[in-house]
């Protein structure tokens, strides 16, 4: 079953869809978040994708007076949560930019009050991010919102994950395989996981949210069958900043897109045929006829 999201229909047979995740990788920063989104659109992207907090709420008690030294200074982890938190006009502001670039754009609410902040923005889609799996009173609040739900399924088990699918229901629901290892080493790709979904849940598109350095694995889980395939995106891996490390920089966006539609064009249809391009070659090379 393929599901809707903007004007792309996301599932097999159909171009993989292209989420540059943007994050927090803005720093803060709406002018830093725009040229994010021009690098997006002109890499050939279909969405982008931020993450919405109430920090308050979603930063874990354990983490909120930990220092945290950051380009304001040292603050507390709770502190540096609300400086690169967005408020509502900057959400609109960089939302119109991400439409006028012909992206769609949406964000992982990591609580109630952001899932209600967002839908008062009339977002195309929601997130899940892997640490949110176990959820369920989220995952329950954004199956009322109606909504396209992509569900990341790093850090979780398969029973947490048929869990979260049973509170979200398979409709309008797009599984991605991810590892949240930052940055990932090959070793924990796993990558056949994306046909492991696919069989477990044969109703509902999966794609790949990759952390990884490099575009090998993220293009070996688009041949595998990967529907969507999202990567976290920076103007400089060296950044500060958390994610910043396991982001592509533009070239390396670029190139991803670029080389996820070759492969798409080289998969084909698995019915051995003799291709025109090969009848010269035959003429001249075979000596025996069948």
């Amino acid at each position: 079953m393929n599901v809707r999201i903007g004007a792309h229909e996301i599932g097999d047979g159909r171009p993989a869809y292209v989420i540059a995740e943007i994050g927090l990788n803005h720093n803060g920063s709406v002018d830093l978040a725009k040229k994010l989104i021009d690098v997006a659109a002109d890499a050939g992207a279909q969405a982008v994708k931020f993450q919405k907090r109430t920090p308050e709420i979603s930063t874990p008690e354990h983490m909120k007076n930990t220092p945290r030294d950051t380009p304001w200074g040292e603050m507390s982890y709770l502190e540096y949560r609300y400086r690169v938190e967005f408020d509502r006009d900057q959400y609109v502001e960089i939302g119109d930019y991400a439409t006028l670039r012909g992206l769609d754009w949406f964000a992982s609410p990591w609580d109630v009050p952001a899932i209600e902040f967002l839908e008062e923005l009339n977002v195309v889609a929601h997130k899940v991010a892997s640490a949110s799996v176990t959820d369920l009173e989220l995952l329950s609040a954004l199956a009322a919102t109606g909504k396209p739900v992509i569900l990341s399924t790093g850090m979780s088990t398969m029973e947490q994950i048929d869990a979260a699918v049973r509170t979200l229901g398979t409709d309008d629901l797009i599984l991605m395989h991810a590892t949240s290892t930052y940055p990932l080493p090959p070793e924990e790709a796993n990558i056949r996981m994306v046909q492991t979904l696919k069989a477990a849940y044969p109703e509902v598109p999966v794609g790949y949210s990759g952390h990884e350095r490099g575009l090998q694995i993220s293009l070996a889980a688009v041949a595998l069958g990967a529907t969507a395939v999202e990567r976290h995106i920076t103007l400089d891996r060296a950044m500060w900043g958390s994610d910043h490390a396991a982001s592509l920089e533009p070239t390396g966006l670029e190139h991803l897109v670029r080389d996820i539609r070759v492969i798409e064009q080289a998969m084909g249809t698995g019915v051995k045929q003799v291709f025109p391009g090969e009848l010269a070659p035959m003429a001249k090379l075979r000596r025996v006829s069948a």
